[in-house]
């Protein structure tokens, strides 16, 4: 739960990164400014013509305004348009201000809470920075600025005579009303419709992923089923959304055109009775218009201020929730000594930890297996030995530095890491083994795929190491994977190599693979962590830790701890049998 203090942070920062394109907005102003009162070139015009040429007669005084009035229109139209770019590079701007910061929060907040259900959010991150874009490229932004000239024309309005100020005043007030009504009754509409779209949008790519599941088991009509029913409430809440705006669209059109035309009728009657121009009638008309415009906009355009109102506090939220990293002084690369002290981790959003007080140490040369039974806390140690989660007590050292010492990349670099689902990105093979650097190093990119034994498998594709791979390329077996997934965890000579489940997917070949892998790191003066369920898969092992319910059994040499696991195992299968003897 997020304290009141962290949004305020949030809140800042958002200001404090989306402030590239502030002394812009000073030309905007000034721009909007003189835009507004070019405007009033309109209704001067029609005042003049009305009341001194058609009086005069005067043809060089007629040809004198429309001139004079051409360059002006000509000026407005040219200061509106260049006010319209510096807004859309305004827009432009506060993205580039802030993509790389969210991304980087993205990234940070998914690593911490993998399951975490991006739909309660409506949106990715990203596409709220986007919004935020829209919003500030769209001609809603220069409205924003032309709001406050609205009191001029109205004052201008009272100059011509009260009663049309107070009518046009009053249509002012009604149209506020409206925009405010149109906030009310659409916010909720709008935010369901969002949140039923992103969720269909996820369960279709869910299940796109798994079609050949699907197709198996016989589950098209069920999971169509089940998407059609996200679908038709997202399509229920966009026709509620869709309705409810164009009936205040519509009646702010309406209701601006009516007030054009009672503001001639009521100027008629004053001219009727004398106490009016017919220019100024004219004139009055379409000043109104002007005021009203911006308004007009606004309600027209509500969805789109909605949206990057939205997105601005799923930002500040995000923001809050992963907050800047502090800038780190650089440590030399470390020795693999990992040390645990009385370890707690308790998981994002969970009230109850799943690691609690593991200690262990683990020298340069060694490999530690890391086994128990499901549910035991083993993967929740993975992450946090990486640096993906933080202890909520306790410390993990690696060569005396606390891992929050490292800044997180140069740590990742430190790092080799097989999860237990293993994912390719987007990408070539060879661009996956060097974890997507831009300037990757060929040499060890073989090196790492000779290591994991997979560099003869990778020359077997008809592009070898170029073969795309990811979810538009070329679809790859499961021991494929984690082999390609191990040379990852292989490149650039880690320091400490963390490997969860590794041979959940590997044939004879590929075990003895990960086998030489695992003694390659070690005689590099390395550290290996391996997670598995089975007792077989640490035998390259000297130390192994045993969990269970998140708490550390035995810890000790492999041979050891073994011996009491299996023994353990033993006196707890002839007590079974010999109580199920003694209910015989």
């Amino acid at each position: 739960m997020l304290r009141p203090s962290d949004l305020e942070a949030g809140r800042r920062e958002l200001a404090r990164v989306t402030g590239a394109g502030r002394g812009l907005l000073a030309f905007v102003f000034v721009f909007s400014m003189v835009v507004n009162a070019l405007m009033l070139t309109g209704p001067l015009y029609m005042l003049l013509v009305y009341d001194r040429v058609l009086g005069s007669r005067s043809e060089e005084t007629l040809v004198s305004l429309t001139l004079l009035v051409a360059f002006l229109y000509g000026m407005m139209g040219l200061l509106d348009y260049v006010r319209g770019r510096v807004m859309a590079r305004i827009g432009a701007r506060t993205q580039a201000a802030l993509d790389a910061r969210v991304f980087e929060a993205h990234l940070r907040r998914a690593a911490r809470d993998p399951a975490r259900d991006d739909t309660a959010r409506v949106r990715a991150p990203l596409r709220d920075v986007e919004a935020i874009q829209r919003l500030l490229a769209s001609p809603v932004a220069t409205a924003l600025f032309d709001v406050p000239w609205t009191p001029l024309f109205l004052g201008a309005i009272f100059l011509f005579h009260p009663y049309l100020g107070w009518l046009a005043t009053a249509g002012g007030v009604i149209l506020v009303a409206v925009t405010w009504l149109n906030t009310r009754l659409t916010a909720g509409p709008l935010t369901e419709s969002q949140i039923f779209s992103a969720r269909a949008e996820r369960t279709a790519q869910g299940l796109a992923a798994e079609a050949e599941l699907v197709q198996s088991l016989g589950m098209r009509g069920n999971a169509h089923h089940r998407w059609q029913g996200t679908r038709s409430r997202a399509l229920a809440e966009g026709m509620t959304l869709s309705d409810r705006s164009g009936l205040f669209t519509v009646t702010t059109k309406t209701l601006r055109l009516f007030l054009q035309s009672a503001m001639l009728g009521l100027g008629a009657w004053l001219v009727l009775r004398e106490q009016l121009t017919p220019g100024a009638m004219i004139a009055g008309s379409i000043l109104l218009g002007r005021a009203l415009a911006p308004i007009e906009m606004l309600i027209g355009q509500w969805a789109t201020v909605q949206a990057a109102r939205k997105a601005r506090g799923n930002l500040v939220e995000l923001l809050a929730t992963a907050p800047p990293e502090l800038e780190r002084t650089p440590l030399p690369r470390p020795a693999a000594r990992l040390v645990a002290e009385g370890v707690t981790v308790l998981p994002p959003g969970a009230t109850q930890a799943t690691l609690r007080g593991v200690s262990f140490r683990l020298n340069p040369g060694q490999a530690m297996g890391v086994i128990g039974p499901s549910g035991a806390g083993k993967s929740t140690l993975a992450r946090t030995l990486t640096g993906a989660w933080r202890p909520a007590a306790g410390r993990i050292r690696l060569d005396a530095a606390t891992l929050d010492q490292y800044d997180p990349d140069v740590l990742g670099g430190y790092m080799g890491y097989l999860p237990q689902s293993v994912t390719l990105f987007d990408g070539t093979i060879a661009e996956n083994i060097a974890r997507l650097s831009p300037d990757p190093d060929p040499e060890a990119i073989v090196e790492a795929a000779r290591k994991a034994a997979a560099h003869e498998m990778i020359l077997e594709f008809t592009d070898g190491y170029d073969t795309r791979v990811g979810p538009d390329g070329l679809r790859l077996s499961g021991g494929q994977v984690q082999r390609i997934g191990l040379a990852r965890a292989l490149y650039g000579d880690p320091v400490l190599l963390v490997l969860d489940e590794p041979n959940a997917n590997l044939d004879n070949e590929g075990t003895a693979a990960l086998n030489a892998a695992v003694r390659g790191v070690k005689d590099r003066d390395g550290a290996v962590v391996i997670i598995a369920h089975r007792p077989s898969a640490i035998q390259e092992c000297e130390v192994a830790l045993v969990l269970k319910s998140g708490a550390p059994v035995m810890f000790g040499p492999t041979e050891e701890v073994l011996a009491k696991v299996l023994r353990n195992a033993d006196e707890a299968i002839a007590g079974a049998r010999a109580g199920a003897g003694g209910v015989t």
